[in-house]
């Protein structure tokens, strides 16, 4: 596994020798996907992540942080991403092996090449559940999963993905956060609260498989 930071970087210096790189392709440890930038301070990274994720944001952090260079309507993932991330954890309560969790960004099927709107750089992320063993005896007698999930970018620029992997991660974490208070209301199967402590199951964050069909330096690239 590679870490985000190691990503970027791995990015950028393939492209250095390389204006343009077709179906890029990385495993990606989740465990850290804030990547920091002259361009996508930490900051503008959380509200970013908050806005398409569908929670409000203020006029002020939008004046401050949003401009057309880091990102623009391409980059806009918000329309109904609420509902998006509800059918997700639905989906993985009652079917935790379920090939069926997954986000479709785009909300147009009939998408014309035109319009920015309509290109949304980011296409589907596929989520899915995996059992984790406890060798060591620790999980109190929790269900212990891993969350781990693969994203398709139709494009993806370096200097964006800071942003595109943190609003990733911020999207995993708030998938396993709702699946946990799923089952503190007892609607998860397989599950067994025998510790007594109200969490019938453990969810960490693990590992992304990541895909750009094409990948450039900058956006005018």
């Amino acid at each position: 596994l590679t870490s985000c930071r190691q990503v970027l970087e791995e990015m950028n210096e393939v492209l250095s020798t390389s204006k343009l790189i077709r179906n890029y392709s990385r495993r990606i440890d989740m465990s850290d996907y804030t990547v920091e930038t002259d361009l996508f301070p930490i900051p503008a990274l959380q509200v970013y992540s908050s806005y398409n994720l569908g929670n409000v944001i203020s006029p002020e952090d939008k004046a401050k942080y949003f401009s057309a260079h880091r990102g623009g309507s391409q980059g806009d993932y918000r329309d109904g991403m609420t509902e998006k991330i509800a059918n997700i954890v639905n989906c993985l309560t009652k079917f935790p092996k379920s090939k069926r969790a997954v986000i479709t960004v785009p909300n147009n099927s009939l998408a014309s090449h035109t319009s920015d709107d309509h290109a949304k750089c980011m296409r589907e992320i596929h989520f899915y559940l995996d059992d984790v063993k406890d060798i060591d005896n620790t999980s109190g007698g929790k269900k212990l999963f891993v969350l781990n999930a693969t994203v398709w970018m139709r494009a993806q620029a370096a200097e964006i993905f800071p942003k595109n992997i943190h609003f990733v991660g911020s999207l995993m974490d708030t998938v396993a956060r709702e699946l946990v208070l799923a089952s503190k209301e007892g609607v998860v199967e397989d599950t067994d609260d025998s510790n007594g402590d109200g969490d019938a199951i453990h969810i960490s964050v693990g590992e992304l498989f990541y895909l750009a069909t094409t990948l450039v330096s900058v956006r005018e690239d």
